[in-house]
């Protein structure tokens, strides 16, 4: 536990770095906060359950002003190949008041690929998203496709086992039928910790931009997630480490 509580306050003291050094530097753009805490349940070999809960300060760091929920089972084909069908519950605030609800349906597959210790995966998505603005009692669907390319590299062992470091990055694409077209990309870096077979610690930065016809949103997330791992079934394997979302 002292390496718990060790690692947690190195997180902290670099969490105020990064936002001095955001402040500094980010200008006008929104400094923001994104906080994720997972839970994975691997069933057998093949079956995974999933479970996901965020907090994020989107346009102020210090005020959350959005909130996701969301989980989903995954199929692994084999060791390189994995499908997951999800759903998940979002919510938006403006002024501390809910402005919109969303409820969200998506099919993904992701495929993998080693080259020594670096861990690479593409991930594609589709989802179905249904919109409700609490103010005007509008509702409205839409659907975006999405594309993920992320790295995991294990820094003091060979795989992301007990006592692991590890540096992880993502470059991600969302792309709609509806003008804009392309909606948001986010570049994500980061570090972290696996303490044993159930518990994991990341940080980082990750720069997210908002396309829109009235004008692009700027977000520059400081992020933290405590992961949790469940699985009896191979010790051999890898622990994935899940990435912002």
């Amino acid at each position: 536990m002292n390496v718990v509580f060790d690692y947690l306050c190195i997180v902290k003291k670099l969490g105020f770095v990064f936002l001095f050094l955001g402040v500094f530097a980010f200008g006008q753009d929104h400094l923001s906060g994104f906080n994720m805490m997972s839970f994975t349940y691997k069933m057998n070999p093949k079956w995974m359950a999933y479970l996901e809960l965020q907090t994020r300060a989107r346009r102020d760091y210090t005020v959350i002003d959005y909130y996701e929920t969301k989980g989903g089972i995954g199929y692994n084909l084999n060791k390189n190949n994995q499908a997951f069908v999800g759903l998940g519950r979002y919510g938006t605030y403006e002024k501390m008041k809910i402005s919109q609800e969303e409820f969200r349906l998506w099919l993904q597959y992701t495929f993998t690929q080693r080259f020594g210790r670096l861990k690479l995966d593409h991930r594609g998505r589709a989802e179905h998203r249904f919109f409700y603005a609490s103010q005007t009692g509008e509702h409205t669907e839409a659907n975006r496709f999405r594309y993920r390319l992320s790295a995991t590299l294990p820094i003091n062992k060979p795989k992301v086992q007990e006592e692991t470091f590890f540096m992880n990055a993502f470059e991600e694409l969302f792309f709609g039928p509806k003008d804009p077209n392309f909606k948001r990309n986010r570049t994500f870096a980061g570090f972290g910790y696996q303490f044993n077979h159930t518990l994991s610690a990341t940080t980082g930065y990750m720069f997210q931009r908002e396309f829109s016809t009235k004008g692009n949103d700027n977000f520059h997330f400081l992020y933290f997630a405590l992961n949790f791992t469940f699985d009896g079934t191979d010790d051999e394997k890898d622990i994935v480490i899940p990435m912002v979302d």
